[in-house]
């Protein structure tokens, strides 16, 4: 059986549709048994779903900002 973290770690796979039949059953076991995971699932698909709607431009910086280094901010934007 898989491990939370192992869960975590494949994910995208999982989301994506990228799993062999085994995998994808190892992973459906682990959410019937998992509610912290069956919710870190569903918040996924959640902002999956968000970004996909987003317009092209806030996609791109969404994603931009979600490759930075942790710990590094970029200085506040005045705003007008």
């Amino acid at each position: 059986m898989l491990s939370c973290k192992q869960l975590v770690e494949r994910s995208s796979d999982y989301l994506d549709d990228h799993m062999s039949r085994r995998e994808r059953l190892a992973v459906r076991v682990h959410l019937a048994m998992c509610h912290n995971c069956r919710r870190f699932i569903r918040q996924m698909r959640l902002a999956r779903e968000v970004l996909r709607k987003l317009p092209q431009a806030a996609r791109l910086a969404a994603s931009r900002r979600a490759q930075r280094p942790t710990g590094r901010t970029d200085p506040p934007t005045p705003r007008e």
